[in-house]
This record gives structure tokens, C-alpha cells and sequence, in this order.
């Protein structure tokens, strides 16, 4: 099965001269979603993972039903202020300005496999975020992985880790 044939191409999206990447036709076709989460299993599992960290939000989507299918947790990747109780942050640097994103103080053990997932790597900051953000609080990071790349990008040159995508574009 093409999963590409299931992501459709929103032109001018959320801004001119963006292609978005729009995963909600993935995820209503039955099948394809089925076929996209066993290939994703598939590549994670190599990993021996002990969490997946799904990114907010749509690695959220990912993640979740992935972890499932692993048999391993799921902890969440967030934007600042949106987990309750202790957390810790990251800032890091975007195209234009900062952002910062946060985990849970309790939600990795230290030594703790956690494969970081989330649904489209582009220029590969946040990702790279997350995977910082998860070895400073003492994760063992041994992969990322998302539905789609985009190898024009170069995002996967910036994660410092083996990366796995189910399909790219390359333009």
C-alpha cells in the first residue's frame, strides 16, 4: 500500500507558500492507518523502546495507538504551561524567535529507552528539542521517528540519533 496516497497536500497552508502535509486523510482511511501504525511498529521495535515521547500535537496521534501496539508507554512532549504538576524545559531556537517545550519531572526514568515520535520532521528543531529535552532528564534516546520526512529539509541532520520515516518528499 502507497500511504502516500492517503496525505493529502494542502497548498498555502497555514501561510503562503507553505505545502501542508494534512495526516487527517491517513487517519480516517481504516486500512491505510492500520498498514501505517504495523510499519511503524515495525521500524520502532528495533529500538527496544521502553516510552515513546509523541510531540505536540499530532506526534500526539502517532505516538498513542503506537505504543499500544509495542506494548510501551507514551509520555508527552508539550508546549510551556500545558502539563500539570513539576515540569522540566526546554528553550530552543526556531527560524524566528524561541520556543520552549516541557516534560513532566516524573515521566522518564533515568537510563529509560524512549524513542521519540512525532508526525512530520521538516527542519528537524523541535525533534531535535525533544530529544535533548529527554537526555537532560536522563533517557537513553536511541531513535526518532515520524509518518512523514522532508528529505529537502535536511531535518534528520540535526537529531543526532538514527532517524526512521514511513514515506518522504523530497520537494
Amino acid at each position: 500500500m502507497n500511504l502516500k496516497d492517503h496525505i493529502r497536500s494542502i497548498p498555502d497552508f497555514p501561510k503562503p507558500g507553505i505545502l501542508f502535509y494534512d495526516i487527517s486523510t491517513l487517519l480516517r482511511a481504516g486500512d491505510a492507518w492500520q498498514v501505517a501504525m504495523d510499519r511503524m511498529a515495525d521500524a520502532v521495535r528495533a529500538y527496544k523502546p521502553d516510552l515513546l515521547a509523541g510531540i505536540e500535537s499530532r506526534g500526539f496521534l502517532v505516538a498513542a495507538p503506537l505504543a499500544l501496539k509495542l506494548g510501551c508507554g507514551f509520555v508527552m512532549l508539550r508546549k510551556r504551561g500545558k502539563l500539570p504538576g513539576a515540569t522540566v524545559p526546554l528553550d530552543y531556537a526556531l527560524e524566528y524567535g524561541t520556543d520552549r517545550i516541557e516534560v513532566q519531572a516524573d515521566a522518564v526514568e533515568p537510563g529509560q529507552r524512549v524513542v521519540v515520535v512525532d508526525d512530520l520532521l521538516a527542519t528537524g528543531g523541535t525533534m531535535s528539542a525533544g530529544i535533548q529535552l529527554l537526555q537532560r532528564v536522563g533517557a537513553v534516546v536511541p531513535a526518532a521517528a515520524t509518518l512523514i520526512e522532508l528529505t529537502f529539509l535536511h531535518g534528520r541532520d540535526r537529531l543526532g540519533v538514527p532517524f526512521e520515516a514511513l514515506v518522504s518528499y523530497d520537494s
